[in-house]
């Protein structure tokens, strides 16, 4: 499984984002996989965003609950973050990443995982 992130850059805080994960590879059907979006905050690790399991159902970390949305294309193999209301402390490198077991695992833990995209918000 391979990842690529990409839509990170710098915003002003309250604004938004939207990050996306192109998803390739072979042996696997990108329908049948639970992917989300994680993050590495330095000092605290690496933790769930957002994320899809294998049935369709969407996780959401509490914190992030009604900033975030995210979704997949099936079609064109993709996962989207779309990152509302964006703030400071949401700085931080985000990751594409299939999770060993679930999403509310701390700290996160992958199977697979992209290179991650920088956000970056000013105050």
């Amino acid at each position: 499984v391979h990842l690529v992130e990409s839509g990170g850059g710098l915003v002003q805080s309250g604004g938004s984002l939207r990050l996306s994960c192109a998803v390739s590879g072979s042996g696997f059907e990108f329908s049948s996989l639970s992917i989300g979006w994680a993050r590495q905050v330095p000092g605290l690790g690496l933790e769930w965003v957002s994320g899809i399991y294998s049935d369709g159902t969407k996780w959401y970390a509490d914190s992030w609950k009604g900033r975030v949305t995210i979704s997949r294309d099936i079609s064109k193999n993709t996962l989207d973050l779309q990152m509302n209301n964006l703030k400071p402390e949401d700085t931080a490198r985000y990751y594409c990443a299939t999770p060993d077991s679930t999403f509310k695992l701390r700290p996160a833990r992958f199977d697979y995982w992209g290179r991650g995209t920088r956000v970056t918000v000013s105050s």
